[in-house]
């Protein structure tokens, strides 16, 4: 039986690729720029809702990074930060998700006077009376952030001190974001070394706007255990490619890193709408999620910025499921891969999949047999 969206939305989900300044609400979005006079491209949250998936549906990543000028420039004061945060883990409850990681970059949020460490306690905050509320509403949820540090800006290591630094107030992890093509990793190395040497986690966005070698220098050069999108991997599987916008439905002969990331199971952040508003192929159906999963990559399904995209986890897992056919078992795989993969505690990663996903996902079993 298919999947619906309100099936979906029941089940418990995991989220570890959402960037904190593409998930505002509209309205709030409109509330603080109001507050510092900034002006905005539309008046009321559901023009402004249309006119930044408009914006991010150009199929270029550089011009869909131009839409976080407007909900960066918003995000430069701590109260601004700490109720987006608060808001962000509100809305992840209200649509079942368990456990999520937000991203954003600490330089970005300084331009007010706000020093890099102020704005991580803003955060910090933030979460935690998200957290507060969500639990008292009976829906409760576990929200970690990710420092990123940014691929185009002179590299540094002060984004990673900071998550070595915050590790015990909700830090998770390190990632490098931004233009991707043109900017390699490998120039961000000393942040990596440093943040594993500390007993850090490490992602970075690499695979998405950029092939294999962006994929190599991130896994092999910087240590990183996930892949922020990875899908461009498939150039490295013979006949899973796109051929003027089509691609081939057939799949053969994995490349040496392709099969490194298959057999070591370096989990992929995928973000379907995102890929394809960003020209990774042309529709969800074109998207190579499908064949990575029967393939055996371990492959999570990620909203990456739910404003831009206009979208939810329950809205990305719909997609995938209406275009490749997943059922409950696959979405329940998809889910225990992406908690396995949480920069997060072994045992209490261990306990999330035993006492809520795999509970849940047996219950629904049980439900849909009845």
């Amino acid at each position: 039986m298919a999947l619906t969206r309100d099936d979906l939305r029941a089940l418990p989900k995991v989220s570890l690729h959402d960037h904190l300044d593409g998930a505002l609400r509209p309205a709030t979005l409109l509330d603080l720029a109001d507050e510092i006079g900034r002006p905005v491209p539309a008046e009321t949250p559901e023009s402004l809702a249309d006119w930044f998936f408009a914006a991010a549906n150009s199929g270029s990543l550089p011009r869909y990074l131009e839409t976080f000028a407007h909900t960066v420039a918003v995000l430069q004061r701590p109260e601004a930060l700490a109720r987006v945060a608060r808001e962000y883990v509100l809305d992840l409850a209200a649509d079942g998700v368990v456990y999520g990681e937000a991203r954003w970059a600490p330089e970005l949020h300084v331009a007010g006077g706000m020093a890099m460490a102020e704005a991580v306690e803003a955060v910090t905050d933030g979460l935690a009376a998200g957290m507060r509320a969500a639990a008292e509403a009976g829906t409760p949820v576990v929200a970690r952030q990710i420092l990123c540090g940014m691929r185009h800006t002179p590299p540094t290591t002060a984004v990673a001190e900071l998550v070595l630094r915050y590790a015990d107030a909700g830090v998770a992890g390190f990632d490098i974001a931004g233009p991707e093509d043109g900017y390699p990793a490998v120039a961000h190395a000393a942040a990596f070394d440093l943040v594993r040497a500390g007993g850090g986690h490490c992602t970075a966005h690499a695979g998405e706007a950029a092939g294999p070698e962006s994929i190599r220098q991130a896994l092999m050069v910087c240590g990183a255990e996930r892949l922020g999108h990875g899908v461009r991997i498939v150039a490295d599987i013979a006949d899973l490619s796109w051929s003027d916008g089509s691609r081939r439905r057939t799949a053969s002969g994995l490349g040496e890193l392709a099969a490194y990331v298959r057999d070591q199971r370096i989990p992929l952040e995928v973000c379907p709408t995102s890929n394809v508003q960003t020209g990774v192929c042309g529709s969800i159906a074109e998207h190579p999620f499908g064949q990575l999963a029967a393939l055996g990559f371990v492959v999570t399904v990620n909203c990456d910025n739910r404003l831009q995209s206009r979208t939810t986890a329950t809205d990305e897992l719909a997609a995938v499921c209406a275009a490749f056919g997943f059922g409950l078992a696959d979405v329940e795989r998809f889910t225990v891969d992406a908690a396995a993969a949480a920069f997060w505690d072994p045992a209490a990663k261990a306990r999330l999949i035993q006492d809520v996903i795999r509970p849940a996902y047996a219950a629904a079993r049980t439900s849909s047999a009845a």
